[in-house]
């Protein structure tokens, strides 16, 4: 296995990306600002990042527009676009070490998993997109005697991506990648707290043949620079995924600019249903605690909360316990680690104040509840349980994004379909049964984008991501993804 001393190698020697990718150059704010990038690994500022505001956003969405209109990336023919495309998935792969340093030290995720989940992740969504581009077919018309009429795809111009903190790589190309295929422009705007592998991506971008302006990375803060690629008149759709509050501004600055198009993936208080004739127990106590614990928690799919049968509730949560208590945070660059840090010390305080809620309300602390690791200065967190969590407790209702997992019992299958439903997210869904009839009954009555069943996260690129309610619309991953960064255009030629 590789050591600890490897990746700490890695670190001290490689340049931290930090300025701007604007129109095929590596630069600095317009400001000359910069603001200090904090690894919650140690709680120490590793770099400072050009910290870019309005000016910088008018001018990378400049760049994008003049290389879309001229055409240099949208009219070549596809299959050139498809070989920048693989060769940028090539570079991606001979330099997934650096990503996954760089993953790890933004946003303190075991590297192990950056390794194995979040840069190979990437990489196969590009590969995916890059082959499917020249797989996207019109429609012909009804036939009439007089009249041909087809359907094409066209690429709507510039693409505003917001992504997220959780998985910053990951996220980022399930928006570029599916964008740029389509022959869209792209200003990227990561969030603060995890910009490295964004700037990263777009210096390999440029490395790999893609022409100035077509990739712009611009970091900075949301309330000005991503407010500013929100507001922008010339930017045609905002891509984001992150918190509801910032989605609610995000549909309002469509409203109040150029009724520009949103797609928004947003929370989730996601249902782990075990009815008593669970097929496998283990198999599901194994599920039911990664399923909230990996990546900390700060995943919008986490199976936050557990809803177990009456019958079988005790002797399942002493398996859950027994497989949790297992999980130890560890420093996210040793490779044996499975449970890294908060991404913040913010994000850390946030999830901490769950505590004292959940036992005002009633809940029973059966694991965990923790800061640990305080003498390493990183953002810790154990893994914690609470049992007897009432369905109007905060605990149930809130998307906490940390590593906290509200159990709750029901007697009748009827019941759990309501308690699953009883949420205003409606993302993912998870149910363990034999029950042929009861897994198609749930699964068509449960309000959820995705649902999983005998199995936890249990699908890939080739599936449609996205939610219900107010988990958000529009869909990552799959062809669908395509289609949703292009316009339909229906013509008609008259015969005479």
């Amino acid at each position: 296995m590789t050591s600890l001393a490897h990746f700490e190698q890695i670190a001290s020697v490689i340049e931290l990306p930090h300025q701007a990718v604007i129109d095929g150059r590596l630069q600095p704010s317009a400001t000359g600002r910069s603001f200090e990038n904090v690894t919650p690994r140690n709680g120490t500022v590793i770099n400072r990042v050009a910290e870019c505001d309005a000016a910088d956003i008018d001018a990378a969405v400049s760049a994008a527009r003049r290389a879309f209109e001229d055409g240099r990336w949208r009219n070549l023919h596809y299959r050139e676009k498809k070989r920048i495309l693989f060769a940028l998935a090539d570079l991606m792969e001979r330099d997934a070490e650096i990503l996954a340093v760089l993953e790890s030290l933004d946003v303190g995720k075991p590297i192990n998993d950056a390794l194995s989940v979040d840069v190979p992740g990437a990489i196969r969504t590009l590969r995916y997109y890059a082959e499917a581009l020249d797989k996207i077919y019109g429609e012909v018309g009804p036939g009439t005697g007089d009249r041909f009429s087809f359907t094409v795809e066209e690429p709507l111009g510039v693409v505003g991506a917001i992504v997220p903190w959780n998985f910053p790589l990951h996220m980022a190309m399930w928006k570029v990648a599916p964008a740029l295929a389509m022959g869209n422009s792209v200003v990227l705007k990561p969030a603060e707290q995890s910009p490295m592998t964004a700037l990263k991506l777009g210096q390999l971008a440029l490395e790999a043949g893609l022409p100035p302006g077509v990739l712009n990375v611009v970091p900075g803060f949301g309330a000005a620079a991503g407010k500013a690629l929100a507001l922008h008149m010339d930017v045609d759709m905002i891509a984001f995924t992150g918190s509801g509050s910032v989605g609610r501004l995000l549909m309002q600055y469509s409203g109040q600019s150029n009724l520009k198009r949103v797609s928004l993936e947003l929370g989730g208080k996601s249902p782990q249903i075990v009815f008593a004739d669970c097929p496998d127990l283990n198999a599901a106590a194994f599920h039911a605690a990664w399923g909230i614990f990996f990546n900390q928690g700060e995943v919008c799919t986490a199976a936050s909360r557990l809803l177990v049968q009456e019958d079988i509730a005790d002797a399942f949560l002493d398996k859950l316990l027994m497989i949790a208590k297992r999980i130890v945070p560890g420093d996210p660059l040793e490779p044996a680690t499975k449970f890294g840090a908060m991404v913040s010390a913010e994000q850390m305080q946030t999830a901490l104040s769950y505590i004292e809620d959940a036992a005002r309300d009633g809940a029973a602390l059966r694991l965990g509840g923790n800061r640990v690791r305080v003498d390493s200065g990183g953002f810790f967190i154990e893994p914690t349980v609470f049992d007897a969590v009432a369905p109007d407790a905060q605990l149930a209702r809130e998307e906490v994004f940390g590593p906290f997992l509200a159990v709750s019992r029901f007697k009748e299958p009827d019941e759990a379909l309501r308690l699953a439903n009883d949420t205003v997210y409606g993302l993912a869904a998870g149910l363990w049964t034999r029950d042929i009839n009861l897994a198609h009954r749930a699964a068509r009555e449960i309000k959820a984008g995705l649902v999983w069943i005998n199995g936890w996260d249990a699908c890939d690129i080739t599936m449609p991501f996205g939610g219900f309610k107010q988990s958000g619309f529009g869909r990552d991953r799959s062809l669908h993804a395509l289609h949703k960064y292009a316009d339909l255009k229906s013509v008609s030629i008259t015969i005479r």
